[in-house]
Protein backbone atom coordinates (compact mmCIF):
# COMPACT_ATOMS: atom_id res chain seq x y z
CA UNK A 1 0.00 0.00 0.00
CA UNK A 2 1.75 3.17 -1.16
CA UNK A 3 -1.00 5.73 -0.43
CA UNK A 4 -3.32 5.44 2.56
CA UNK A 5 -5.26 7.27 5.28
CA UNK A 6 -5.15 6.76 9.02
CA UNK A 7 -8.25 6.13 11.14
CA UNK A 8 -9.07 5.71 14.81
CA UNK A 9 -7.51 2.71 16.48
CA UNK A 10 -4.23 3.08 14.60
CA UNK A 11 -5.71 1.61 11.41
CA UNK A 12 -4.20 2.21 7.98
CA UNK A 13 -6.83 2.12 5.24
CA UNK A 14 -6.62 2.24 1.45
CA UNK A 15 -8.29 5.41 0.25
CA UNK A 16 -11.37 3.64 -1.10
CA UNK A 17 -12.01 2.14 2.34
CA UNK A 18 -11.29 5.48 4.00
CA UNK A 19 -14.04 7.12 1.96
CA UNK A 20 -16.50 4.32 2.78
CA UNK A 21 -15.82 4.69 6.51
CA UNK A 22 -15.73 8.50 6.47
CA UNK A 23 -17.72 9.72 3.44
CA UNK A 24 -17.25 13.40 4.22
CA UNK A 25 -14.52 15.57 5.70
CA UNK A 26 -10.85 16.18 5.05
CA UNK A 27 -8.13 13.72 6.00
CA UNK A 28 -4.37 13.41 5.75
CA UNK A 29 -3.10 11.44 2.78
CA UNK A 30 -0.04 9.39 3.70
CA UNK A 31 2.55 8.35 1.13
CA UNK A 32 4.68 5.28 1.84
CA UNK A 33 8.09 5.77 0.21
CA UNK A 34 10.19 2.77 1.32
CA UNK A 35 10.50 -0.25 3.60
CA UNK A 36 14.15 0.60 4.27
CA UNK A 37 15.25 2.13 7.55
CA UNK A 38 18.65 3.00 9.02
CA UNK A 39 17.31 2.59 12.57
CA UNK A 40 15.88 -0.42 14.42
CA UNK A 41 13.98 1.35 17.19
CA UNK A 42 13.01 -0.78 20.17
CA UNK A 43 9.47 0.66 20.13
CA UNK A 44 8.94 0.61 16.35
CA UNK A 45 5.69 -0.84 14.97
CA UNK A 46 7.59 -2.41 12.06
CA UNK A 47 8.14 -5.50 14.19
CA UNK A 48 5.09 -5.21 16.45
CA UNK A 49 2.08 -4.40 14.30
CA UNK A 50 0.17 -7.14 12.45
CA UNK A 51 -2.09 -6.08 9.59
CA UNK A 52 -4.06 -7.80 6.88
CA UNK A 53 -2.19 -7.85 3.59
CA UNK A 54 -4.34 -5.29 1.78
CA UNK A 55 -3.78 -2.76 4.58
CA UNK A 56 -0.09 -3.45 5.15
CA UNK A 57 2.54 -0.74 4.85
CA UNK A 58 5.09 -3.36 3.83
CA UNK A 59 5.68 -3.08 0.08
CA UNK A 60 6.62 -6.11 -2.00
CA UNK A 61 8.72 -3.79 -4.15
CA UNK A 62 9.53 -0.09 -4.09
CA UNK A 63 7.63 1.71 -6.87
CA UNK A 64 9.25 4.29 -9.16
CA UNK A 65 8.29 7.95 -8.88
CA UNK A 66 5.97 7.68 -11.90
CA UNK A 67 3.75 5.25 -10.01
CA UNK A 68 3.35 7.69 -7.12
CA UNK A 69 2.57 10.53 -9.52
CA UNK A 70 -0.07 8.40 -11.23
CA UNK A 71 -1.64 7.38 -7.91
CA UNK A 72 -1.76 10.96 -6.63
CA UNK A 73 -3.29 12.12 -9.90
CA UNK A 74 -6.09 9.55 -9.79
CA UNK A 75 -7.33 9.76 -6.21
CA UNK A 76 -10.94 8.49 -5.94
CA UNK A 77 -12.35 11.79 -4.70
CA UNK A 78 -12.17 15.56 -5.09
CA UNK A 79 -8.79 16.68 -3.74
CA UNK A 80 -9.92 20.03 -2.34
CA UNK A 81 -12.88 18.44 -0.57
CA UNK A 82 -11.09 15.52 1.08
CA UNK A 83 -7.36 16.26 1.49
CA UNK A 84 -6.09 18.21 4.51
CA UNK A 85 -2.37 17.47 4.02
CA UNK A 86 0.02 15.06 2.34
CA UNK A 87 2.50 13.25 4.60
CA UNK A 88 5.54 11.19 3.66
CA UNK A 89 5.28 8.46 6.26
CA UNK A 90 5.41 4.67 6.32
CA UNK A 91 7.38 1.86 7.93
CA UNK A 92 10.62 3.11 6.37
CA UNK A 93 12.78 6.24 6.29
CA UNK A 94 11.78 8.45 3.32
CA UNK A 95 15.18 10.13 2.94
CA UNK A 96 16.67 6.77 1.96
CA UNK A 97 14.86 7.27 -1.38
CA UNK A 98 15.53 10.97 -1.53
CA UNK A 99 14.80 11.56 -5.26
CA UNK A 100 11.42 9.83 -4.92
CA UNK A 101 10.54 11.73 -1.74
CA UNK A 102 11.41 15.03 -3.39
CA UNK A 103 9.53 14.06 -6.54
CA UNK A 104 6.35 13.24 -4.63
CA UNK A 105 6.46 16.56 -2.78
CA UNK A 106 7.12 18.46 -5.99
CA UNK A 107 4.20 16.70 -7.66
CA UNK A 108 1.86 17.73 -4.86
CA UNK A 109 2.99 21.35 -4.86
CA UNK A 110 2.82 21.57 -8.66
CA UNK A 111 -0.79 20.44 -8.87
CA UNK A 112 -2.06 21.50 -5.44
CA UNK A 113 0.17 24.35 -4.23
CA UNK A 114 -2.04 25.20 -1.25
CA UNK A 115 -2.03 21.67 0.21
CA UNK A 116 0.27 21.43 3.25
CA UNK A 117 3.04 18.83 3.03
CA UNK A 118 4.86 17.07 5.85
CA UNK A 119 7.64 14.51 6.11
CA UNK A 120 8.15 12.25 9.13
CA UNK A 121 11.83 11.33 9.39
CA UNK A 122 14.45 10.04 11.81
CA UNK A 123 16.63 12.97 10.78
CA UNK A 124 19.56 10.84 9.61
CA UNK A 125 19.17 11.64 5.92
CA UNK A 126 22.36 13.67 5.78
CA UNK A 127 24.40 10.77 7.13
CA UNK A 128 22.65 8.41 4.71
CA UNK A 129 23.18 10.63 1.65
CA UNK A 130 26.61 11.93 2.60
CA UNK A 131 25.69 15.61 2.22
CA UNK A 132 23.40 18.36 3.49
CA UNK A 133 19.92 17.73 2.11
CA UNK A 134 17.71 20.30 3.84
CA UNK A 135 17.91 22.79 0.97
CA UNK A 136 16.44 20.15 -1.39
CA UNK A 137 13.08 20.61 0.34
CA UNK A 138 12.84 24.38 -0.05
CA UNK A 139 9.46 25.35 -1.48
CA UNK A 140 8.03 21.83 -1.50
CA UNK A 141 7.95 20.84 2.20
CA UNK A 142 5.95 22.80 4.78
CA UNK A 143 6.68 20.71 7.89
CA UNK A 144 9.42 18.28 8.83
CA UNK A 145 8.79 16.11 11.89
CA UNK A 146 12.03 14.65 13.25
CA UNK A 147 12.23 11.89 15.85
CA UNK A 148 14.33 13.23 18.73
CA UNK A 149 13.62 10.20 20.93
CA UNK A 150 16.10 10.99 23.74
CA UNK A 151 18.11 13.74 25.42
CA UNK A 152 21.60 12.34 24.87
CA UNK A 153 23.58 10.27 22.39
CA UNK A 154 23.90 7.15 24.56
CA UNK A 155 20.19 6.89 25.32
CA UNK A 156 19.34 7.75 21.72
CA UNK A 157 21.44 4.88 20.41
CA UNK A 158 19.99 2.47 22.98
CA UNK A 159 16.49 3.29 21.75
CA UNK A 160 17.06 3.63 18.01
CA UNK A 161 19.99 1.26 17.37
CA UNK A 162 20.88 3.60 14.50
CA UNK A 163 23.36 2.06 12.05
CA UNK A 164 25.72 5.04 12.40
CA UNK A 165 26.17 4.65 16.15
CA UNK A 166 26.10 7.38 18.79
CA UNK A 167 27.13 10.10 16.32
CA UNK A 168 23.60 9.80 14.94
CA UNK A 169 22.20 11.94 17.77
CA UNK A 170 24.17 15.07 16.95
CA UNK A 171 23.69 14.48 13.21
CA UNK A 172 19.93 14.42 13.73
CA UNK A 173 19.99 17.71 15.68
CA UNK A 174 22.26 19.28 13.06
CA UNK A 175 19.82 18.26 10.33
CA UNK A 176 17.02 19.95 12.27
CA UNK A 177 19.02 23.18 12.38
CA UNK A 178 19.87 22.89 8.68
CA UNK A 179 16.13 22.66 7.95
CA UNK A 180 15.17 25.94 9.63
CA UNK A 181 16.09 28.28 6.73
CA UNK A 182 14.26 26.16 4.15
CA UNK A 183 11.26 24.51 5.84
CA UNK A 184 8.67 26.69 7.63
CA UNK A 185 7.88 24.26 10.45
CA UNK A 186 10.62 22.16 12.05
CA UNK A 187 9.28 19.89 14.80
CA UNK A 188 11.11 17.38 16.97
CA UNK A 189 9.16 14.57 18.60
CA UNK A 190 9.45 12.19 21.54
CA UNK A 191 7.10 9.33 22.47
CA UNK A 192 5.32 9.72 25.80
CA UNK A 193 5.35 6.14 27.11
CA UNK A 194 8.88 5.39 25.91
CA UNK A 195 10.52 8.06 28.07
CA UNK A 196 9.69 9.40 31.54
CA UNK A 197 8.83 12.95 32.57
CA UNK A 198 12.42 13.78 33.50
CA UNK A 199 13.72 12.73 30.09
CA UNK A 200 10.97 14.66 28.33
CA UNK A 201 11.89 17.75 30.34
CA UNK A 202 15.52 17.41 29.21
CA UNK A 203 14.36 17.13 25.60
CA UNK A 204 12.37 20.33 26.03
CA UNK A 205 15.53 22.08 27.18
CA UNK A 206 17.46 20.87 24.13
CA UNK A 207 14.79 22.22 21.82
CA UNK A 208 14.57 25.51 23.71
CA UNK A 209 18.32 26.11 23.40
CA UNK A 210 18.23 25.39 19.65
CA UNK A 211 15.00 27.31 19.04
CA UNK A 212 13.19 24.16 17.93
CA UNK A 213 9.66 22.97 18.65
CA UNK A 214 9.10 19.75 20.61
CA UNK A 215 5.95 17.65 20.29
CA UNK A 216 5.26 14.75 22.67
CA UNK A 217 3.69 11.98 20.62
CA UNK A 218 1.18 9.49 21.98
CA UNK A 219 2.53 5.94 21.98
CA UNK A 220 0.78 3.61 19.53
CA UNK A 221 0.91 -0.06 20.43
CA UNK A 222 -1.72 -1.59 18.16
Amino acid sequence: MIIYATHKGGRYLPLEESIKEMPTGKRGIYVNITNQCNCACTFCLRSMKKMREESSLWMKEEPPLAEYEKALGSLPFDWDEYVSEVVLCGFGEPTLRLPVAEGVLRCVKTHHPNTPTRMNTNGLGELANGREIAKDFAGILDTVSISLNASNAKRYYELTRAKYGEKSFEAMLTFAEHCKPYIPNVILTIVDQVENAEEIALCKEICKKRNLTLRVREYEDS
